[in-house]
């Protein structure tokens, strides 16, 4: 299933939804942009257990000068087209399944968009479900009894 741009309404009270924010350096063609979109998330699907059709995801383009990274970081020699992958997440993924995705998004990017292993910098940021809301001035996983979603 091919991504929308715009999704108006979202079932997935229920679930561990992840924001993905992907950065990549300016000047790539819209299938590389496909290509690493579709990699991180189909990391996501295999070793964290997001659903398949659970997908936000915004990919920025940055042009040269706004995007850094140091050239030589804990070992491990950077590139000049870092791909930098924040994602925000629901608390309660095991550190052995977080090893899992950071190791199958760096070869699912080296495979689908050619980006070296050593270029794919990851963040995972977990918040609490009461962080969420997916619309109405609501947060849907802590709502009372009383409230009803829209």
């Amino acid at each position: 299933m091919e991504p929308r741009l715009f999704v108006a309404s979202f079932p997935c009270y229920g679930r561990k939804m992840p924001l993905q924010r992907i950065s990549v350096v300016s000047g790539r063609d819209v299938a590389y942009r496909l290509a690493v979109a579709e990699g991180v998330h189909r990391a996501l699907v295999e070793t964290l257990g997001v659903p398949q059709d659970d997908r936000f995801q915004i990919v920025t383009e940055h042009a040269a000068g706004s995007l850094f990274c140091t050239p030589s970081y804990m070992g491990i020699a950077h590139g000049r087209a870092p791909v930098f992958i924040q994602i925000t997440l629901s608390r309660g993924r095991t550190v052995a399944q977080k090893k899992a995705f950071y190791a199958k998004v760096a070869d699912l990017l080296l495979e689908t968009a050619r980006v070296p292993r050593a270029d794919v910098v990851v963040n995972l940021v977990e918040v609490e479900k009461e962080d969420w809301s997916f619309g109405d001035g609501l947060a849907q996983y802590a709502l009372e009894p009383t409230e009803k979603p829209a």
